[in-house]
């Protein structure tokens, strides 16, 4: 049996064993609300992968590892602004916003922000969700089209295939089971994740010490010979060119503070604050582990082939696969790429359909027909209904077009959000108003900032935080709170 034909065995069994454990799932949900938040009932280890498989999949897999290999010791930077702002996530908000979605009976992420804010509710519950149902419409667009490159890099499937067959991966559990399906998928995902991050580092570093005819025997060796300042912490840079260096890694801290919907609702749908101290640890571990096997993978890729000698970097995870392991478990590692990468589509998916079914199209039903059955049916038929348009805008649009929208998402949807976020739990004086103008003004900005060309300069992911904090604290202190605005601001 060749190496091709074990590797199709396995990614036929483990995406047949994935949909299936996902439609099983999802023969619990029987609410909107289930579809929606899985009735805010997770288990904190089930919401701590789920959210940690969301936060990262093909980023950790093969984004990270692929910077390291191409850049070296300057990675380290943007591991230290995810790491530190996932860590503040998990200790500084998970449990505030746990609290927060059962007190509010919260739906969705907008939701949320529309029952904390009621003066302006419509005005923030609209704005809000055609935001989110917008950007993150391309982004699972962009989901597909990665999955059908990669699915043609290792099969060597036509692109339009690989789109259409990662559709059809995570329609069947998506449109039945929502959230709470992706959510127990994602914990598949996460361990296969975890497993690989912490074992290939391990396996990397005994196969260096054995093998004399490498680039290098060792990681610190790798660094030292490649050259092109990869052994520096500043990529060789001096000056004003090294604090942007710096700080354009550190500034991926800014979009892990509440602001991205699909991992803030992992948050609110934990079961009580036991479980939700618990989701702690296990997100906290799996980080760290995580980050640091990331790294470890590309400076071993290094090490194996030497410098600028992969295509592409972002395949060295995948190259060091096939190079160290046995080919059934490279293949299985392999297989969870594209599983890693379904699981953000799936994730992304659910937000976006959740968001247009609650927010945006219920208040156009009449009352009478707000049975939580009604309103999961409404569900199933968008999320259905998204799947089909995503597809067709992965195959039509310039891909171009799809990653420059979808690099407006961290920045714009992060950054912005993350400060009304923030402001919403812990400023008494944050009020409606407040929380509309900045979620215009930080979009706007973003916008502004990236076509400009400024993101070339200093990274949105900075600029979009600070002046959407900035126009919160003025707007707040500037612009009288509507009346009846609450002054609640969770401890």
């Amino acid at each position: 049996m060749t190496a091709q034909t074990q590797m199709v065995g396995v990614f036929v069994a483990y995406l047949v064993f994935l949909v299936a454990w996902g439609l099983y799932q999802g023969r619990r949900v029987r609410t909107g609300l289930d579809f929606s938040i899985a009735g805010r009932r997770l288990p904190g280890w089930v919401a701590a992968l789920s959210e940690r498989a969301t936060g990262e999949s093909s980023w950790a897999l093969l984004g990270l590892p692929g910077f390291a290999y191409a850049q070296g010791l300057v990675s380290i930077w943007t591991a230290v602004g995810c790491v530190a702002g996932i860590v503040v996530a998990w200790v500084l908000l998970a449990a505030r916003l746990r609290a927060e979605a059962e007190t509010y009976q919260v739906r969705t992420f907008t939701d949320y922000l529309a029952r904390r804010h009621t003066p302006l509710q419509g005005a923030i519950r609209s704005v809000a969700s055609l935001t989110i149902v917008f950007f993150f419409f391309f982004y699972v667009g962009a989901q597909f089209l990665g999955g059908g490159k990669v699915l043609a890099t290792l099969f060597n499937l036509d692109q339009r295939w690989g789109i259409l067959v990662t559709a059809l991966i995570i329609t069947p559990y998506c449109v039945y089971g929502g959230f709470r399906s992706v959510v127990y998928t994602d914990v598949v995902q996460s361990l296969l994740m975890i497993g690989t991050l912490a074992l290939g580092p391990l396996i990397g570093v005994v196969a260096l010490a054995r093998r004399p005819e490498v680039f290098a025997r060792s990681i610190p060796l790798a660094l030292a010979h490649a050259g092109g300042g990869v052994d520096s912490l500043t990529g060789a840079a001096g000056g004003f060119a090294a604090g942007v260096a710096i700080m354009g890694g550190l500034s991926w801290f800014f979009g892990y503070l509440g602001g991205q919907p699909q991992l803030t609702l992992r948050f609110m749908a934990i079961r009580d604050a036991a479980q939700a101290r618990r989701a702690r640890w296990v997100g906290l571990v799996w980080t760290i582990m995580a980050y640091a096997g990331a790294l470890s993978l590309g400076w071993i890729g290094l090490a194996l082939f030497g410098p600028r000698q992969l295509p592409d970097p972002e395949q060295v995870m995948p190259a060091v696969m096939r190079e160290l392991l046995p080919a059934p478990l490279a293949a299985l590692l392999l297989v969870g790429v594209v599983a890693a990468m379904v699981s953000t589509a799936d994730s992304l998916l659910v937000v976006a359909s959740t968001e247009l079914s609650e927010n945006l199209l219920r208040p156009l039903r009449p009352r009478r027909l707000h049975s939580e059955r009604g309103l999961l049916v409404q569900a199933r038929v968008v999320t259905g209904a998204l799947v089909a348009i995503a597809v067709v805008v992965a195959y039509l649009s310039p891909s171009t077009l799809i990653y420059t929208l979808v690099g407006y998402v961290w920045a714009g949807i992060g950054g912005t959000f993350s400060v009304v976020i923030l402001g919403t739990l812990f400023s008494r004086q944050f009020h409606a108003r407040a929380a509309l103008i900045t979620i215009v003004a930080g979009l706007v900005f973003t916008v502004v900032w990236i076509r400009t060309g400024l993101e070339e300069v200093i990274t949105a992911r900075v600029m979009t935080f600070l002046v959407a904090g900035a126009v919160a604290v003025l707007s707040s202190l500037l612009i009288p709170a509507p009346r009846g605005q609450t002054e609640r601001a969770s401890g």
